[in-house]
């Protein structure tokens, strides 16, 4: 296994700048498209239910593939998994803009979906394999503020492009190209040593999973992505159409707005580790979740909307690394890509169910509804650290 100086800052670390750029495309697929979900909905004459399967058909590959590509990650190296899914998810991706029958674009959803499989997964088991300690926990708050500062971009990217036709923010997953020749040139990766027998390799995985928290904040991620896929992307953005009859680009702007909160909370991951204990980090940020679906069910002015903008930054942005960090410590390296990728599978699970149930919701009882129901999801969470989620102590897995 090779070894890189720990001495280097975090932030010149070029290896740590190409995960970084794997995170922006990572979270692309989605992030860049739903501004114009009210355009696709007009174009092909769908309702919010059938728009909600654009999602749906992205995130379902993930459910099925995503552990099959931690295994070969972990056995043939990540390079191998990694490229592959890179090019696959651009030429998909870039194929939706040409295409004008709804059908044909969720094949095309889907494919891409197959791309983007194992890069939620193999950025964050390379970070994993690159550092440790405070330093993992801090490259894991900046790589999530990247995530967040990508997921506050596209939406107003995406929003700029949909005003010119709603197929126009699809030419975005190209740069998925650039972005895999320069893993392959230049990520100078560690690889597992030499593996153990098929057998021998899961049974050692499925022990580093079968632990009481694990399997706690596999849950608690489900449903983070239940609330974030389900409520807040597919369902804020007809929220700003309907009750503020907002544009594509101001819906844009808008959800760039709780990104950019989120990135900043995240960023500050090792002093927020410094100040709260792990599973205090996750009752107050789940807490700021069940805020902001409250206040999400009956906002309508701008100026209401403010403060879940500043809630949901603050809890997404504490989360998301916070558990990020705490699983990645629970996996040796010869087992770490198939650990993250039950975690990428159990994330892609609360994809592909949340705008379904979600829309469940919706269909009882429209907009308000359908937040109520994620605020019940918060409260699940918040509910589910306190009395299931033990963190005595943590792990912090290195050989």
């Amino acid at each position: 296994m090779v070894k890189y100086p720990q001495q280097v800052p975090l932030l010149k670390n070029h290896n740590l700048h190409i995960i970084f750029s794997i995170t922006l495309i990572a979270v692309m697929g989605v992030a860049s498209i739903t501004p114009a979900f009210p355009d696709v909905m007009h174009y092909f004459k769908i309702t919010p239910v059938e728009v909600g399967y654009l999602i749906t058909a992205f995130t379902l590959p993930g459910v099925l593939l995503t552990p099959v590509a931690g295994i070969l990650g972990d056995r043939l190296g990540r390079k191998n998994i990694l490229i592959p899914s890179l090019l696959i998810f651009g030429a998909a991706g870039l194929a939706c803009m040409f295409t004008r029958s709804f059908h044909i674009l969720l094949v095309f959803r889907l494919l891409q979906g197959i791309g983007a499989a194992s890069l939620g997964s193999l950025n964050i088991t390379l970070i994993g394999d690159f550092f440790s300690g405070q330093r993992r926990a801090a490259a894991m708050g900046y790589n999530a503020s990247v995530l967040s500062i990508g997921t506050a971009s596209y939406p107003a990217v995406g929003g700029m492009l949909a005003m010119y036709g709603w197929q126009y923010p699809f030419i975005l997953p190209i740069l998925a190209v650039p972005v895999a020749i320069w893993a392959l040139t230049r990520l100078n990766n560690p690889e597992p040593d030499e593996q153990p027998d098929l057998k021998t390799y899961l049974k050692r995985a499925w022990n580093n999973i079968n632990q009481r928290d694990v399997w706690g904040l596999f849950v608690i991620n489900i449903l983070i992505f239940v609330i974030l896929y389900g409520a807040y992307l597919s369902y804020f953005p007809l929220l700003l159409e309907n009750r503020l009859h907002a544009n594509s680009l101001q819906i844009g702007l808008m959800m760039s707005g709780f990104s950019a909160v989120t990135a900043i909370t995240s960023s500050q991951l090792k002093n927020i580790n410094r100040w709260l204990k792990p599973r205090t980090q996750l009752i107050f940020s789940f807490s700021f979740y069940l805020v902001t679906m409250a206040i999400m069910s009956f906002a309508s002015s701008w100026v209401v909307l403010f403060i879940p903008l500043i809630t949901f930054g603050l809890g997404h942005g504490v989360a998301i690394p916070g558990i990020q960090n705490l699983l990645v410590g629970f996996a040796p390296m010869k087992e770490r890509a198939a650990f993250m990728s039950i975690n990428s599978m159990v994330l892609r699970l609360g994809q592909t169910i949340g705008p379904i149930f979600i829309g469940f919701f919706y269909g009882l009882g429209g907009i308000s509804i359908a937040f109520i129901a994620g605020a019940g999801v918060a409260l699940t969470m918040i509910l589910l650290a306190v009395f299931f989620i033990q963190l005595k102590t943590t792990t912090d897995v290195t050989t």
